[in-house]
């Protein structure tokens, strides 16, 4: 005997799938809006988020100035000046070699695709002459016929570089403000703030905070320690642009995973157009080795509390912001992630219902209350 669909039930999950639907297309309206409305104010919005990192970096010898009595606006002046300073020593290191050694690599790159034409030229492929040379012609009419899409990019590139610099200097400023005055900030928020708000944005607020603060400063321990390993073997191996190479993979590691695959690509290519397939083996070995030892020794120890983040949502979460945003996307997918499980956890835990006591009316001692 087969049991009948009761209408009354049927209608009442109708009405509840009907309203949850209604809800969710509210809750992604709002989110587009919200989206948009952070498009709209990104030139505000993007030298803060820049700020608040650089913060994150600064703060602890900061901290540490103010705690032996210095002024705040003395100690955020003197650190954001050396912050200043170091900052333009790196970027130095870095323009001094590449300038010095293009030369050597361009010639390097020029012997690599001599080489790589004699590799096709010969067995298995057999590439005739006329043949790569059609192709190089191709190349050539294709590049020709690009020059105005170069041109535009030329463009493009000059009002990127122009609004990068502001972007830095806005950034530069907002660190020093938050130096500065970045312990008054909650306090005064909760000011401002009625009810329970005042409470339950300030907590929020300081968990962002630490997490964001946990994040940049275990990635930089961890990439500064990838950078001297891995700039290490490839001095050693007599690799040419070895800073710059190790100042790109310290500034990769704070796109996890993707971050270390480009960074370890560009050193293979290097030692590979520069000294040969047997010097780029090994520089892929010691890249491999030192991965290795960053994911199951470094980051263990440095990221102790670590972000609360499976490796699959952090590789989705590079993916995700890298379509959307670009480089810009990926450097920021991992922190916001985290910040979005932060607030989550938050919520989550006001939500909850209190653990009931031995007698089953009573919360266990030690329960949070909201």
């Amino acid at each position: 005997m087969s049991a009948r669909l009761s209408s009354t039930k049927s209608r009442a999950a109708l009405r509840t799938s009907a309203r949850v639907s209604v809800e969710l297309l509210l809750v992604l309206v709002m989110l587009v809006v919200a989206l948009w409305l952070l498009g709209r104010m990104w030139s505000v919005v993007w030298p803060l988020v820049v700020g608040l990192l650089m913060t994150t970096l600064t703060w602890p010898p900061t901290r540490f100035l103010r705690s032996k009595g210095w002024a705040p606006a003395l100690a955020a002046s003197v650190v954001t000046v050396v912050f200043l300073l170091l900052t333009a020593g790196v970027v130095a290191l870095i323009a001094v070699p590449v300038a010095s050694q293009s030369g050597d690599l361009t010639d390097g790159v020029v012997e690599g695709v001599h080489r790589l034409r004699d590799w096709a030229a010969g067995p298995p492929l057999n590439i005739g002459d006329a043949q790569i040379d059609k192709a190089f012609d191709s190349a050539v009419d294709r590049a020709q016929q690009g020059i105005g899409s170069a041109v535009t990019a030329v463009v493009t590139g000059v009002s990127t570089v122009v609004n990068g610099v502001i972007t830095a200097v806005l950034a530069l400023f907002l660190m020093f403000f938050f130096l500065k005055d970045g312990p008054r900030f909650l306090p005064w928020l909760a000011r401002q703030l009625p009810g329970r708000l005042a409470t339950d944005v300030p907590t929020v607020a300081a968990r962002v905070w630490d997490t964001l603060g946990s994040f940049v400063r275990s990635q930089a321990a961890v990439g500064l320690l990838d950078a001297v390993l891995i700039g290490l073997g490839l001095w050693i191996l007599g690799i040419p642009l070895v800073l710059p190479l190790a100042v790109l993979t310290f500034v990769t590691a704070f796109v996890p995973i993707v971050g270390a695959l480009f960074a370890g690509f560009v050193a293979v290519l290097i030692a590979l157009v520069s000294n040969g397939l047997t010097d780029a083996l090994i520089v892929l070995a010691i890249i491999v080795v030192v991965q290795q030892l960053e994911g199951n020794v470094f980051q263990p120890i440095i990221q102790s509390r670590g972000l609360g983040l499976h490796a699959g949502v952090i590789l989705l979460a590079v993916t995700l912001g890298g379509n959307l945003a670009g480089i810009v996307g990926s450097l920021l997918a991992v922190p916001v992630t985290a910040l979005i499980a932060v607030v989550w956890n938050y919520v989550r835990e006001q939500l909850a219902e209190p653990s009931a006591g031995p007698g089953g009316d009573e919360p266990a001692p030690g329960a949070a209350a909201s």
